[in-house]
């Protein structure tokens, strides 16, 4: 593994859409040597034009020299295509270094990842993250992570670039199960919220006065603090999309599947979002169940 100081490593990221584009603007601005790729090559132009960096032709290209390589995509099938093949991170990171994946993935693929890059003498950490777009322009996303704990240490504080808190849950895999279930607890929050704040418009509650009062006790919540006057005022053309949770929970279900879990509260909470996907909904963000409550 490399032994490089932490400020003397050079670092690639793959992927530059809602989270990636502002976490690699965060890894330029504490002054890491960076190179960028993305698919949409504009998007690549751009972020160089606004951080100082450099931008390559391919995934393998953006890896070499590097350290450690980041990548935040959209889904199994995204990260197969920008971390497997003769144009893929692995294909162009060296021996010894380090692959971090923060997309939200399935578990099945973290462990296929680790397994190529243990027989390349290479490392592998899982990743996903929390926190949304906001979390990632501000730089206090939240990371859950599965690897080896040596690995986990190195990387640790080049994270923390552009997060507020990251933790090791276990082996490969375990960073995926954990998202799954960040994922499980947040359809079950946001649908509370937009019950409660269906009842309170029925009966007449000032939002501002409702939500200072219950939000000191236990129904407090990050999502009721940050999206309580959106919903009240039915905005949601921000956060993190209706498409992208039903695609993360689509994964937690397939794992529940496999584990035989039930999660009854959560498919339900998933046909709402699927109902609010069929009336045109798809990039309103996840606190949107409230338009089905007229």
């Amino acid at each position: 593994m490399c032994l490089k100081k932490v400020d003397q490593m050079k670092v690639a990221f793959v992927g530059l859409g809602v989270m990636g584009y502002p976490m690699a603007g965060h890894l330029a601005k504490s002054g890491f040597d960076v190179c960028v790729f993305n698919r949409n090559s504009e998007k690549a132009r751009a972020w160089q034009q606004e951080f100082d960096g450099r931008k390559a032709n391919t995934p393998a290209e953006a890896a070499l020299g590097c350290d450690i390589v980041f990548c935040c995509v959209g889904n199994d099938d995204d990260v197969r295509e920008v971390t497997l093949g003769s144009q893929g991170i692995l294909a162009g990171l060296s021996e010894g270094c380090i692959l971090v994946d923060h997309t939200t993935a399935s578990a099945h693929l973290a462990e296929e990842l680790g397994a190529l890059a243990e027989a390349q003498g290479k490392f592998f950490l899982d990743a996903p993250v929390s926190g949304g777009q906001a979390g990632a322009e501000n730089g206090v996303l939240t990371v859950m992570v599965g690897g080896d704990k040596a690995v986990f240490e190195k990387v640790k504080p080049i994270m923390a670039s552009y997060a507020k808190f990251s933790q090791l849950m276990g082996g490969i895999g375990a960073g995926q199960l954990a998202k799954m279930v960040n994922q499980i607890c947040i359809a079950g929050v946001v649908q509370g919220l937009a019950e409660g704040f269906s009842f309170a418009k029925k009966v007449g509650l000032d939002p501002d006065a409702l939500v200072e009062t219950i939000s000191k006790g236990a129904a407090g919540s990050w999502q009721m603090e940050n999206r309580y006057k959106t919903m009240f005022a039915n905005e949601f053309d921000f956060g993190f999309a209706v498409d992208w949770m039903r695609k993360d929970l689509s994964i937690a279900f397939d794992e529940a599947e496999k584990n035989n879990v039930e999660l009854p509260m959560t498919k339900m909470v998933d046909s709402f979002y699927q109902e609010i996907q069929e009336n045109g909904g798809n990039r309103w963000d996840t606190s949107s169940l409230i338009s089905r409550y007229k």
